[in-house]
């Protein structure tokens, strides 16, 4: 007789239990946490506020009441939060879908709701399902480049992160009580999860957790590398810009989009062609990149850091520092927030804003070289924005236009 989902004996893995599930949810609810921190963090990191340049999510409303002017100090901070944020999540995917299969009969369990407590934990739980595959799925492939999916990913992964995370926090609430129930005695006790007639065991339960934890080992260890240099970064196979050869010498490190990919005509950027216009309170300023290189020169030792989780060491940029450009128009004293736009033709962020006290940073510069060397046309030559602390996107490759003040 054929069974359906929805009876008890459809089931019949011996490994399938309250603790098996428990000792995962205590893993996934740690990490999901530090992801869901860490995400929130990186968000604030773009000043999402300076509307509309960096927004990019409209109307999000209550749901941004944490952000902040994103700091500069410590310079290794948005490295550190993004690496942490996408290695973790790749190393997480073994434990959530091993958690997934572990709860599979009650997704499919009838009646559908027994009382009002369970009737919520229902609908959490079709919430937190939907929303941690949404979420690790969008994830992964933001990470491989892949933007397969409708809209923008900053708006899809913003808000389904809240959703996501208000589902696991009903859940939480109502399934914490029993999980540490379930784990502090060793002896499964009477479950819907138990199989009542199951088959033949092919592996222990402490086997299934070894897997799954190798599974996760094996994911880090071919992810995090893209975070370092050296030999370490060759072991990160799984990011396509992390891992890569990024070539030798001055600008031999890792760059997001080449010159190629950004549309950017060779033709506008030679020493004759190019010109940065500087626009402020006092007017406007157009100089070219010998005037530029004739101004006083500073240099910073600075990383760069993408939300796609990878990252350099510090490279020494020398260059013209912001606030000195906006001198030049007027803000001697106090700089203000600046507009930044791009010759590139594809991508996001072509414009892209700053916070004042980012300008304000004796650190931040706009680049001319790098490393002892003129910059690469893919790191950005003639000229590009590098910050401290700031995601990739923010340090504008190619800059054509900077405006002082009001945006």
């Amino acid at each position: 007789m054929t069974r359906s989902p929805s009876s008890p004996g459809f089931w019949r893995s011996p490994l399938r239990g309250p603790r098996l599930t428990s000792v995962l949810g205590v893993v996934l609810l740690g990490g999901i946490t530090v992801l869901f921190v860490t995400g929130l963090v990186s968000y604030a990191a773009y000043n999402p506020n300076l509307s509309p340049v960096n927004d990019k999510t409209p109307d999000k409303g209550i749901l941004g009441f944490y952000l902040f002017s994103w700091p500069t100090d410590p310079h290794w901070l948005y490295r550190l939060n993004q690496g942490v944020h996408v290695t973790l999540g790749v190393t997480l995917i073994p434990v959530l879908l091993a958690k997934l299969w572990s709860v599979i009969p009650r997704l499919f369990a009838l009646p559908p709701a027994r009382s009002l407590a369970h009737a919520l934990e229902r609908i959490s739980l079709l919430l937190l399902v939907g929303g941690a595959l949404f979420e690790f799925v969008t994830g992964v492939l933001n990470i491989q480049l892949d933007y397969i999916f409708p809209g923008s990913f900053y708006t899809l992964h913003f808000y389904g992160a809240w959703v996501f995370f208000a589902a696991f926090i009903v859940h939480v609430v109502l399934k914490t009580p029993m999980a540490l129930r379930n784990l502090r005695h060793l002896r499964e006790e009477k479950d819907d999860l138990v199989s009542p007639r199951p088959d033949p065991p092919t592996v222990s339960r402490r086997g299934a957790l070894w897997f799954v934890g190798g599974g996760s080992l094996l994911l880090f260890a071919t992810t995090v590398g893209q975070s370092f240099d050296g030999l370490l970064r060759r072991t990160a196979l799984l990011a396509p810009h992390g891992g890569a050869d990024p070539g030798s010498g001055p600008n031999g490190f890792q760059i997001n989009k080449t010159a190629r990919y950004a549309g950017i005509d060779a033709a506008e950027t030679t020493e004759d062609a190019w010109h940065l216009v500087v626009t402020g309170r006092t007017g406007t300023v157009r100089l070219s990149r010998a005037q530029l290189a004739r101004l006083p020169l500073h240099s910073a030792a600075l990383p760069i850091a993408c939300v796609e989780g990878w990252s350099t060491s510090d490279q020494w940029w020398l260059g013209v520092r912001l606030r000195d450009l906006a001198a030049l128009v007027g803000y001697d004293d106090d700089p203000p927030d600046v507009l930044v736009e791009s010759l590139q033709r594809r991508g996001a962020f072509r414009r892209a804003a700053l916070r004042a006290n980012q300008v304000a940073d004796p650190r931040s510069l706009l680049a001319l070289y790098v490393n002892g060397e003129d910059l690469s046309p893919d790191h950005g030559f003639p000229a590009r924005i590098i910050v401290p602390a700031a995601p990739g996107v923010l340090n504008t490759k190619w800059v054509a236009r900077m405006t002082f003040g009001d945006l």
